[in-house]
């Protein structure tokens, strides 16, 4: 087996099984470590600005990945977006949000590398799940440049064999030869991104399953001050 079957063939469910299995038994056997572990009471500076430009890049990064890599091509073009449309709003949206948590991860990073007393409660996988994910994000912000190239000049198929190599891993029908030509600094960026959901169940991120959206429905609650007398 060559490391492009390997990794863009093996690897992608090799990941996914560790990120579903891992997080199962880890909320099954571990539950008191099923958490965000937060150290905002710690040191509250900066804190607010930075997880608020992490979150929003990194779920919009993932969740434009989702929708642009796993939409049918037909559908696209059915909506009047040619595929060079398509890769100008992918590129510009992946540069903005992209933008976003890198500025956030690295703000994040830097105030548990700086601050005694966050760094002191800290444990290196925290640490170290913020900085693979700053290297992803660096990567996927790379390939932006040799992106709006292909842009430029009406190539769109590096685009479509990452689209079509994403859909045939989710349909069970993995291909790796789809992207066994593309640019090595699209197949890093992958790796890294697939490596995120093998390092999940072991870190922080598992939070993220938790998350409250009872939060949105959720009725107000009563809060009664309760007077002291004067003496």
């Amino acid at each position: 087996m060559t490391l492009n079957n390997f990794f863009f063939g093996a690897y992608p469910y090799l990941a996914g099984t560790i990120f579903l299995l891992g997080s199962w038994l880890r909320f099954d056997r571990e539950q008191y470590t099923w958490k965000a572990d937060s150290s905002q009471l710690l040191s509250g500076k900066g804190m607010r600005l930075a997880s608020n430009l992490f979150h929003v890049g990194i779920l919009a990064v993932f969740f434009g990945h989702l929708v642009g890599m796993l939409t049918p091509h037909s559908w696209f073009l059915a909506l009047g977006i040619s595929d060079t449309a398509h890769q100008y709003i992918a590129i510009y949206a992946g540069l903005i949000f992209g933008s976003l948590c890198l500025i956030g991860a690295i703000m994040l990073l830097l105030r548990r590398l700086s601050q005694p007393r966050v760094r002191a409660v800290s444990r290196r996988r925290d640490t170290f799940i913020i900085g693979w994910l700053l290297v992803t994000v660096t990567l996927g912000l790379s390939t932006t440049v040799i992106s709006l190239e292909h842009a430029a000049h009406g190539n769109a198929g590096t685009m479509i064999a990452l689209t079509e190599w994403v859909k045939s891993v989710a349909t069970l029908s993995v291909d790796p030869g789809l992207i066994q030509d593309v640019h090595p600094i699209f197949k890093l960026h992958i790796f890294f991104g697939m490596t995120v959901f093998l390092l999940f169940p072991f870190t922080r991120l598992v939070h993220v399953w938790s998350v409250p959206l009872s939060y949105i429905s959720r009725p107000y609650q009563i809060v009664r001050m309760k007077k002291v007398g004067m003496n």
